[in-house]
């Protein structure tokens, strides 16, 4: 009885990491389409895996996901595969209003920029990150990971804290889509997740709350 009651324990635990270790998280990794994915410029295709912009003009990016969601971390593999900047975008209002982490090639660093209402280019910029532990070049896959939170704004680039900036101009944005973004430069992206309570992925649980109570009602049986 005591093995029986051991293994329905550790297979409910089981069940329970599985249902909460991907709540809240909406993943693309390209194989079949881009159908989610809304282009606000430029040429965008998907070719071997990959969601590809041709090399073109400024500001180039793709949206994703949904204008509500707040406080999140998303993740792309980002290639400059000719041209120098090329990154990650998060808290789209419209395909005008949203901020970019992208990474500078010429400078080895990463940029954060607020993009704005009346032009493709218009923007303010936040500051910027002087690359750590890495080197931004070209043809290269970079894991970039940022997390977001109230004004906050985390950068991890291939595992590798490059630090934190935080937009204190009062006219940030507080929620908004992710996408993918370049300036006059073809890349390429894979792998984008966004992740967080806000996301409608599968519904966020408590952990602690949901063992307490399949732990007791276990108990209950024995």
């Amino acid at each position: 009885m005591k093995y029986l009651f051991s293994t329905i324990v550790m297979c409910s635990l089981l069940v329970l990491v599985a249902s909460f270790a991907f709540a809240g998280e909406q993943s693309w990794s390209f194989e079949a389409d881009a159908a989610d994915w809304t282009p606000a410029n430029g040429a965008w295709s998907v070719e071997d895996g990959t969601y590809k912009l041709a090399k073109g003009g400024r500001a180039e990016h793709s949206l994703v996901g949904d204008a509500g969601w707040e406080d999140y971390t998303v993740e792309a593999k980002v290639r400059l595969d000719e041209g120098n900047w090329a990154g990650v975008v998060f808290r789209a209002q419209s395909e005008m209003e949203y901020y970019v982490y992208y990474l500078n090639v010429p400078n080895n660093k990463a940029e954060l920029w607020r993009q704005k209402q009346r032009a493709w280019d218009s923007r303010d910029k936040i500051g910027e990150l002087a690359g750590s532990n890495i080197t931004v070049a070209n043809g290269e896959w970079f894991d970039m990971r940022i997390v977001v939170e109230g004004i906050s704004m985390k950068l991890w680039i291939n595992g590798e804290d490059q630090g934190e900036l935080k937009d204190e101009t009062g006219a940030e944005y507080a929620a908004g889509q992710a996408g993918v973004w370049a300036w006059e430069t073809a890349a390429s992206f894979d792998d984008v997740t966004v992740s967080g309570d806000a996301i409608a992925g599968l519904t966020p649980v408590e952990p602690q709350d949901k063992l307490a109570t399949t732990w007791g009602r276990i108990k209950q049986r024995f």
